[in-house]
């Protein structure tokens, strides 16, 4: 397929960036959200259980329903797939991101405020740093599924590599569409190579 190769490596390139932008939108958001929801950080009991609801709400609608809903909402288009890609993983990072904090050492949260510290720097400067590379390594894990995921979203209009795979099915031409499965299978291969090296320097450096 040398002629539609070039539309083929634009919608790969759309899947990478999807999966990239979702992924970045969602740690972004799930962070001030697993503050609101870790023990050792939120005294109160009502907002930390309601950050949790909220966590199990985002995370428990599967992303194809999100990309249905955002298609609905914002139109056929990379930009639905991120945001479907973004929301769930917005409650699956937050969970894990407030489990990571409430699992710190507390004694350096206590050094901080020893030495005359408020709550919010010794957050930032005892607690953020212990946990900042399990979160790292959380992400780029979200990242290595979102690479997956993002490239069955085209089938329900979200755009990437996807859309081109459901075209080429619908009209029975299975040279393009298995061409299209190598791409796909190559691309997260690559991702997930990348992606393991680099949890593995955070976790071990």
């Amino acid at each position: 397929p040398g002629g539609a190769l070039p539309d083929l490596l634009q919608g790969l390139a759309e899947s990478l960036a999807m999966a990239f932008l979702g992924t970045v939108l969602a740690a972004c958001v799930a962070l001030p959200l697993a503050l609101l929801g870790a023990g050792n950080v939120v005294g109160s009991a009502l907002l930390r259980f309601s950050a949790r609801r909220l966590y199990d709400g985002l995370r428990g609608i599967d992303t194809l329903i999100w990309a249905l809903i955002f298609v609905s909402a914002v139109g056929m288009g990379p930009f639905a797939g991120i945001l479907a890609l973004a929301v769930p993983d917005a409650g699956t990072l937050a969970k894990l991101f407030s489990e990571a904090l409430e699992g710190a050492d507390r004694r350096q949260v206590d050094a901080v405020r020893a030495a005359g510290a408020g709550r919010s720097l010794a957050v930032r400067l005892g607690l953020l740093p212990q946990v900042a590379p399990v979160m790292l390594s959380q992400v780029l894990y979200t990242l290595e599924s979102n690479a997956r995921s993002s490239t069955i979203l085209g089938v329900v209009g979200a755009g990437g590599i996807g859309l081109a795979l459901s075209d080429r099915i619908r009209i029975n031409n299975w040279d393009e569409a298995a061409f299209i499965v190598l791409m796909i299978l190559l691309m997260v291969a690559a991702i997930d190579r990348l992606s393991r090296m680099a949890r593995l320097r955070l976790i071990r450096p």
